[in-house]
């Protein structure tokens, strides 16, 4: 394999110098998505129309969260930004929600994942941090959203 993977390097070398020019440097047009995961416990309850027993009443679960930026890097830091920030971030919206009844919490509606992803991205913003994605998931029941911010 590795003798392969020798030949095929060599091969693309002996391309001729037209063809080697041509070629763009993939960190000058890629976009980079730098993200920060989190995870917060809490209970709620919510009024469905199906699986209703279970969601009448109070219960709770671990959630887990990401956050991204995107952007381009930049060639002074080396970062599309320093993690450090979003960070800082994070552990501001962990407060709001850890070990709280999500029915209470100012802003957030009604508890449903959907409505996470959107609390979590206002108040990241409203602190300035400019988010690209935000996704919450249940490991336990396998529920995931995600939150694409166009830009």
């Amino acid at each position: 394999m590795e003798t392969e993977l020798a030949n095929a390097q060599n091969d693309g070398n002996k391309m001729s110098s037209h063809h080697q020019t041509s070629q763009i440097n993939p960190t000058q047009q890629a976009t980079f998505e730098v993200c920060q995961s989190f995870f917060f416990d809490a209970a709620h309850h919510l009024e469905r129309k199906i699986e209703t027993e279970g969601s009448r009443r109070i219960h709770g679960h671990t959630y887990n969260a990401e956050v991204a930026v995107t952007g381009p890097v930049d060639p002074a830091t080396g970062m599309v930004m320093d993690i450090g920030f979003i960070r800082i971030e994070v552990a501001k919206v962990r407060a709001l929600l850890d070990h709280h009844l999500l029915d209470e919490v100012p802003g957030l509606g009604i508890p449903t994942i959907e409505n996470l992803c959107i609390f979590i991205a206002k108040t990241m913003q409203a602190n300035g941090l400019k988010i690209s994605r935000v996704s919450v998931w249940r490991d336990g029941i396998g529920d995931m959203c995600n939150m694409v911010i166009p830009s």
